[in-house]
């Protein structure tokens, strides 16, 4: 149900503060036409839109941060001249 924009005016930083909190848009009447205050969406976490891939990593990820490549690295082999 829309306020008015007295209603507004009186107690616009408790009003937009609820809506802050509470993420619901308020609505004003003025002049016979509805305004809305929409406080922005809360920005989601980027690494939940990823799909989960079962079986993708076989084994514990954590022994991938240990593993030693010094018995496989061959400088003359594997830098580019």
């Amino acid at each position: 149900m829309p306020i008015s924009a007295s209603k507004l005016r009186q107690d616009i930083y408790r009003i937009l503060d609820e809506a802050i909190e509470t993420g619901q848009p308020v609505e004003v009447a003025r002049k016979g036409k509805v305004l809305k205050i929409v406080p922005p969406a809360k920005p989601k976490d980027k690494l939940a839109n990823l799909k989960k891939r079962p079986g993708a990593i076989i084994g514990d990820p954590e022994d991938l941060v240990r593993i030693d490549w010094s018995g496989h690295w061959e400088p003359d082999r594997n830098l580019n001249p």
